[in-house]
C-alpha cells in the first residue's frame, strides 16, 4: 500500500490545505492528515477541535484519514508504516524551511522521502495564520476554510 503523511497544525484547516489533501489523495492510495498538538506554538484551536475540523473537511474523501501526534514525525511514519511525507510550498519563502524540515527528517529515517505540492494559483495566499487574524477581528473567512468548518470557527464554540 502507498501511504503518505499529512503533517501540520492545521490550526485551522484552509482550502489550501484541502487543496493539498485532494491532490495527494488522488496520488496515494492512503493519505493520512496528522494533526500536531504544537504546544509551542500557542494554537488558537485546541488539538481536539482541530482534529474535528479536519475529519469534517475530509470526510467526503475516502481515503484520507485524521489522527492526531505529540511525537517526532518520523516516529509517527514508522509507526504508521508511512515513507512519505506530503507537504505544501505556497511560496518560495516557504521552500528554504520546508527543505530544512525534510533534510532533518531524512537524516532521522534514511528512506523517508519527502514531496512537496503547490497549492492551486486561488489558495496560494491562504495560510492559516492569515484566517486566525481575519477571525480574530470578527472578519469573514468563508472563501478561505472548506465549508463544513465554518460553524466550528466561532471562537468560544
Amino acid at each position: 500500500m502507498n501511504k503518505v503523511i499529512y503533517p501540520g497544525t492545521f490550526d485551522p484547516l484552509t482550502n489550501g490545505h484541502l487543496d493539498i489533501i485532494k491532490r495527494a489523495a488522488k496520488l496515494f492510495d492512503e493519505v493520512i492528515v496528522a494533526v500536531a498538538e504544537s504546544k509551542e506554538k500557542k494554537p488558537m484551536f485546541d488539538l481536539q477541535k482541530r482534529v474535528k475540523m479536519a475529519k469534517k473537511a475530509v470526510q467526503n474523501l475516502k481515503n484520507v484519514k485524521v489522527i492526531f501526534f505529540d511525537s517526532l514525525l518520523v516516529d509517527l511514519c514508522e509507526k504508521e508504516g508511512a515513507n512519505v511525507i506530503i507537504r505544501g510550498l505556497r511560496a518560495v519563502s516557504d521552500f528554504e524551511y520546508e527543505l530544512q524540515m525534510g533534510y532533518a527528517n531524512q537524516s532521522l529515517k534514511e528512506d523517508l522521502e519527502t514531496i512537496y505540492l503547490m497549492p492551486n494559483l486561488k489558495n496560494a495566499f491562504v495560510s492559516s495564520s492569515v484566517v486566525r487574524t481575519i477571525l480574530q477581528f470578527g472578519g469573514d473567512v468563508s472563501h478561505l476554510v472548506p465549508k463544513e468548518i465554518l460553524e466550528d470557527l466561532v471562537i468560544g464554540n
